[in-house]
Protein backbone atom coordinates (compact mmCIF):
# COMPACT_ATOMS: atom_id res chain seq x y z
CA UNK A 1 0.00 0.00 0.00
CA UNK A 2 2.91 2.39 0.63
CA UNK A 3 3.97 2.08 -3.01
CA UNK A 4 0.47 3.05 -4.14
CA UNK A 5 0.42 5.99 -1.71
CA UNK A 6 3.89 7.12 -2.88
CA UNK A 7 2.86 6.99 -6.53
CA UNK A 8 -0.39 8.83 -5.78
CA UNK A 9 1.48 11.63 -3.98
CA UNK A 10 4.07 11.87 -6.76
CA UNK A 11 1.49 12.11 -9.54
CA UNK A 12 -0.64 14.60 -7.58
CA UNK A 13 2.41 16.86 -7.13
CA UNK A 14 3.26 16.61 -10.83
CA UNK A 15 -0.35 17.28 -11.84
CA UNK A 16 -0.65 20.28 -9.53
CA UNK A 17 2.56 21.73 -10.96
CA UNK A 18 0.86 21.74 -14.36
CA UNK A 19 -2.41 23.07 -12.97
CA UNK A 20 -0.57 25.90 -11.21
CA UNK A 21 1.63 26.83 -14.18
CA UNK A 22 -0.83 26.67 -17.09
CA UNK A 23 -2.87 29.69 -15.93
CA UNK A 24 0.40 31.62 -15.51
CA UNK A 25 1.00 31.02 -19.21
CA UNK A 26 -2.53 32.36 -19.80
CA UNK A 27 -1.56 35.56 -17.92
CA UNK A 28 1.32 36.03 -20.33
CA UNK A 29 -0.81 35.16 -23.36
CA UNK A 30 -3.41 37.74 -22.33
CA UNK A 31 -0.71 40.44 -22.13
CA UNK A 32 1.31 39.47 -25.22
CA UNK A 33 1.13 41.42 -28.50
CA UNK A 34 4.08 39.85 -30.32
CA UNK A 35 2.82 37.05 -32.61
CA UNK A 36 6.02 35.00 -32.39
CA UNK A 37 5.97 35.07 -28.59
CA UNK A 38 2.26 34.22 -28.58
CA UNK A 39 2.91 31.18 -30.76
CA UNK A 40 5.70 30.01 -28.45
CA UNK A 41 3.45 30.43 -25.39
CA UNK A 42 0.66 28.51 -27.13
CA UNK A 43 3.04 25.63 -27.87
CA UNK A 44 4.13 25.61 -24.22
CA UNK A 45 0.53 25.72 -22.99
CA UNK A 46 -0.57 22.92 -25.35
CA UNK A 47 2.28 20.63 -24.31
CA UNK A 48 1.79 21.36 -20.61
CA UNK A 49 -1.96 20.77 -20.82
CA UNK A 50 -1.56 17.40 -22.59
CA UNK A 51 1.21 16.27 -20.24
CA UNK A 52 -0.65 17.27 -17.09
CA UNK A 53 -3.82 15.61 -18.39
CA UNK A 54 -2.05 12.22 -18.54
CA UNK A 55 -0.50 12.83 -15.15
CA UNK A 56 -3.94 13.62 -13.71
CA UNK A 57 -5.25 10.27 -14.92
CA UNK A 58 -2.44 8.47 -13.10
CA UNK A 59 -2.99 10.54 -9.93
CA UNK A 60 -6.70 9.68 -9.96
CA UNK A 61 -6.14 5.98 -10.71
CA UNK A 62 -3.64 5.57 -7.87
CA UNK A 63 -5.90 7.63 -5.60
CA UNK A 64 -8.89 5.41 -6.40
CA UNK A 65 -6.83 2.29 -5.69
CA UNK A 66 -5.69 3.79 -2.41
CA UNK A 67 -9.23 4.72 -1.34
CA UNK A 68 -10.43 1.22 -2.16
CA UNK A 69 -7.56 -0.38 -0.24
CA UNK A 70 -8.08 1.83 2.80
CA UNK A 71 -11.86 2.05 3.03
CA UNK A 72 -13.50 -0.31 0.56
CA UNK A 73 -17.05 0.76 -0.17
CA UNK A 74 -17.49 2.55 3.22
CA UNK A 75 -15.68 5.86 2.94
CA UNK A 76 -15.63 8.28 5.87
CA UNK A 77 -17.24 11.72 5.50
CA UNK A 78 -14.01 13.65 5.00
CA UNK A 79 -13.22 11.45 1.99
CA UNK A 80 -16.51 12.41 0.33
CA UNK A 81 -15.61 16.07 0.82
CA UNK A 82 -12.10 15.47 -0.49
CA UNK A 83 -13.46 13.79 -3.60
CA UNK A 84 -15.74 16.78 -4.18
CA UNK A 85 -12.68 19.05 -4.22
CA UNK A 86 -10.87 16.62 -6.53
CA UNK A 87 -13.81 16.81 -8.93
CA UNK A 88 -13.58 20.62 -8.76
CA UNK A 89 -9.87 20.50 -9.63
CA UNK A 90 -10.59 18.15 -12.53
CA UNK A 91 -13.25 20.62 -13.70
CA UNK A 92 -10.79 23.49 -13.33
CA UNK A 93 -8.25 21.58 -15.40
CA UNK A 94 -10.82 20.99 -18.14
CA UNK A 95 -11.78 24.68 -17.99
CA UNK A 96 -8.11 25.43 -18.67
CA UNK A 97 -8.40 23.27 -21.78
CA UNK A 98 -11.39 25.33 -22.95
CA UNK A 99 -9.50 28.56 -22.29
CA UNK A 100 -6.52 27.23 -24.23
CA UNK A 101 -8.78 26.56 -27.22
CA UNK A 102 -10.00 30.17 -27.07
CA UNK A 103 -6.43 31.42 -27.09
CA UNK A 104 -5.63 29.14 -30.04
CA UNK A 105 -8.62 30.56 -31.96
CA UNK A 106 -7.68 34.10 -30.98
CA UNK A 107 -11.00 34.77 -29.28
CA UNK A 108 -9.95 35.21 -25.65
CA UNK A 109 -11.78 38.15 -24.05
CA UNK A 110 -10.37 37.90 -20.51
CA UNK A 111 -7.69 40.22 -19.15
CA UNK A 112 -4.40 39.23 -17.60
CA UNK A 113 -5.81 40.46 -14.27
CA UNK A 114 -8.67 37.99 -14.54
CA UNK A 115 -6.19 35.18 -15.19
CA UNK A 116 -4.14 36.23 -12.15
CA UNK A 117 -7.20 35.66 -9.97
CA UNK A 118 -8.17 32.50 -11.87
CA UNK A 119 -4.66 31.19 -11.17
CA UNK A 120 -5.32 31.21 -7.42
CA UNK A 121 -8.37 28.88 -7.48
CA UNK A 122 -6.46 25.56 -7.49
CA UNK A 123 -4.29 26.75 -4.59
CA UNK A 124 -7.35 26.97 -2.33
CA UNK A 125 -8.80 23.72 -3.65
CA UNK A 126 -5.55 21.89 -2.94
CA UNK A 127 -5.34 23.48 0.51
CA UNK A 128 -8.84 22.20 1.30
CA UNK A 129 -7.88 18.70 0.16
CA UNK A 130 -4.72 18.66 2.26
CA UNK A 131 -6.57 19.87 5.37
CA UNK A 132 -9.28 17.24 4.89
CA UNK A 133 -6.75 14.42 4.47
CA UNK A 134 -4.50 15.45 7.35
CA UNK A 135 -7.04 16.75 9.89
CA UNK A 136 -9.90 14.37 8.99
CA UNK A 137 -12.45 16.74 10.57
CA UNK A 138 -15.45 14.42 10.10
Amino acid sequence: MLWIKSLHIFFVIAWMAGVFYLPRIFVNLAMETNTAVTERLLIMARKLYRFSMWISVLAIVFGAILVYMLYGPRMPGFMHAKLLFVVLIVGYHHACGSILKKFEKGVNTRSHKWFRVFNEVPVFLLLAIIVLVVVKPF
